[in-house]
């Protein structure tokens, strides 16, 4: 059984309540991490960043289907320093898939990881806006002219710049001389995606696979050379876990066939 926490910020007291549950740096047992017939078994609390939750609540599904013996206790979405900062504050985390190597080098420059991290998708960045682009917006210049007749410039958010989204968008409006002053900066890419699709702003800097992921709330808008800033996702089990036999079998099916398959198909490139 899977437990999807679905806000998108890591809450204290539940992860205080799982430090008290024994989530300790202590390995586990032999017998609680492997069945007498050497099936993989134990509980896994994972954590990733926010792009990755269609395709993760997917493949959790698809993972413990080929590993009944592994329970998929916790499975949260926020921002990736906001994980990174967690796990360096001791959250009893098991696996941490991360939408950049930077924060991901944070966890592992402290020691934190219990394997080097993999590599297993890209992103790049698009334009949100409402679908139809009422606004007629056709690259980042265009979020600071104001429209003919309008009041001012679009009411534009984007990701705060320690966050992967962010960092990637103020590499490109850097690139492109944008100076932009955002409505907010969010702590992850979902909360951005929500603004554009309620309509509390005009355009959004997210990743394409959330523009596809918002099933026509929201429409895309290319950048060019938006590659030049794609991010690199990475995974790894976290130092610690009571479960590494399992965690470090979760971190390598996102390089499967059927995880690659499916992160093309959501608009994540190959990495």
């Amino acid at each position: 059984m899977i437990r999807i926490a679905r806000h998108t910020a890591l809450v204290s007291a539940t992860l205080a309540a799982l430090l008290l549950v024994g989530c300790s740096s202590a390995p586990a047992p032999e017998s609680d991490q492997h069945s007498t017939e050497g099936e993989l078994t134990g509980t896994l609390n994972i954590a990733a960043a926010a792009s990755l939750q269609p395709a993760f609540e997917e493949l959790t599904e698809a993972f413990t289907e080929l590993h009944p013996g592994i329970t998929i206790d916790q499975l949260t979405f926020d921002g990736s320093s906001g994980i990174a900062t967690q796990i360096l504050a001791g959250a009893p985390i098991d696996v941490f898939a991360s939408a950049d190597e930077a924060n991901m080098d944070k966890v592992a420059d402290a020691k934190l990881t219990a394997a080097t991290p993999l590599p297993f998708a890209t992103s790049s960045l698009q334009i949100a806006v409402a679908p139809g682009n009422p606004l007629g917006i056709s690259g980042l210049m265009d979020l600071v002219d104001p429209k003919l007749g309008a009041p001012g410039p679009p009411v534009v958010v984007t990701c705060a710049p320690e966050v992967p989204c962010g960092a990637a968008s103020w590499q490109l409006l850097d690139r492109d001389k944008v100076t932009l002053s955002p409505a907010s900066e969010e702590q992850n890419v979902t909360a951005v995606l929500t603004k554009v699709a309620a309509g509390e702003a005009d355009a959004g800097l997210i990743y394409r696979s959330d523009v596809l992921r918002s099933d026509g709330a929201v429409e895309g808008v290319d950048i060019d050379g938006s590659d030049e800033a794609a991010g690199t996702y990475v995974i790894a089990p976290i130092a610690g876990t009571a479960a590494l036999d399992a965690a470090t079998a979760f971190t390598e099916f996102m390089r499967s066939e059927r995880a690659q398959s499916l992160f093309a198909q959501l608009g994540f490139g190959q990495a």
